[in-house]
């Protein structure tokens, strides 16, 4: 598991869906996040795996399924 630090978006494309922005500039698409992640603005740690062969509508970055997460 790699570690992803960031600040969690709401992205209003296709109907929505939240994305880490990491401090390095790269988009992640949320999947498996609770409910108290998804927060617009909230600054983060997360702990997941990318997973580079999914394909999703949102077309902004690759899967991130997270693990774990906390606040920073």
């Amino acid at each position: 598991m790699a570690k992803f630090h960031g600040t969690v978006r709401k992205n209003d494309l296709e109907g929505g869906f939240w994305e880490l922005v990491a401090d390095d500039g790269e988009h992640y698409q949320l999947r498996g996040a609770a409910d108290a992640l998804c927060k617009e603005g909230l600054r983060v740690q997360i702990e997941g795996a990318i997973d580079k062969d999914a394909f999703g509508i949102g077309m902004s970055g690759a899967y991130l399924d997270v693990k774990s997460w906390k606040p920073i």
